[in-house]
């Protein structure tokens, strides 16, 4: 058995298609993107960092992917990004994943934290999510 390849994409992907494929979230956030176009309406997710960590088991090569995802606001207050945070975590946390290339272990949520942009206007609300993703080569 070789090292597979790196499932950090395929993981990317497959949150992408979660996300993009859900209309009660499509009906919260303008639209989810892995590369931010400039001038984008407000509200948005933005699927941002990742790392990636071995995983090995005895026989077999795993990974785990611990994805962060940004969702930005400018709604008064953090009603709104945590809103529609909770329904990332609600379509991710513990649910199965899709991933090309490897088997789907577990998804679990790792936390949250919420942030002003102090920039003027300083209307910009921000919130933080972390995912872990853990993976096994077939």
């Amino acid at each position: 058995m070789t090292t597979a390849p790196s499932p950090m994409l395929p993981v990317q992907g497959a949150v992408l298609a979660v996300l993009t494929g859900d209309a009660t979230l499509t009906d919260m956030a303008d639209a989810v993107y892995d590369y931010l176009p400039e001038d984008v309406p407000y509200p948005f997710i933005v699927i941002g960092e990742a790392i990636e960590t071995p995983d090995n088991r005895h026989g077999g090569f795993g990974r785990q992917t611990v994805i962060t995802l940004h969702v930005w606001s400018q709604y008064r207050g953090y009603a709104q990004a945590l809103a529609i945070g909770a329904r990332i975590t609600a379509l991710l946390d513990h649910q199965p994943l899709t991933i090309p290339g490897v088997d789907w272990i577990a998804t679990r949520f790792e936390f949250s934290q919420t942030l002003t942009d102090p920039e003027p206007p300083g209307d910009i609300r921000h919130l933080v999510l972390r995912y872990r993703v853990v993976t096994e080569q077939h």
